[in-house]
């Protein structure tokens, strides 16, 4: 099921939500069906300089406050 954003073309409400493929989705304010779909913006990872760095820890994910070896995540 994609997630799509929506604004409302009766109240002006902004929202996403979960789209299935037999149903028309409705705005959460005033529940009209008259909606304009929008383009959405993703999130990318980034390698360049502006990427923040992992943590250190022992998955290189968590950066456990004990050190290599206390993942709480393995």
């Amino acid at each position: 099921m994609p997630i799509y954003e929506y604004a409302c073309r009766d109240c002006g409400q902004q929202f996403e939500t979960l789209v299935r493929s037999d149903t028309v989705p409705e705005c959460p304010g005033c529940h009209s069906r008259q909606l304009e779909r929008q383009l959405s913006v993703f999130a990318t990872a980034s390698s360049g300089p502006e990427a923040m760095p992992l943590p250190p820890g022992a998955c290189g994910a968590c950066g456990h406050p004990d050190g290599p070896g206390s993942c709480a995540l393995q």
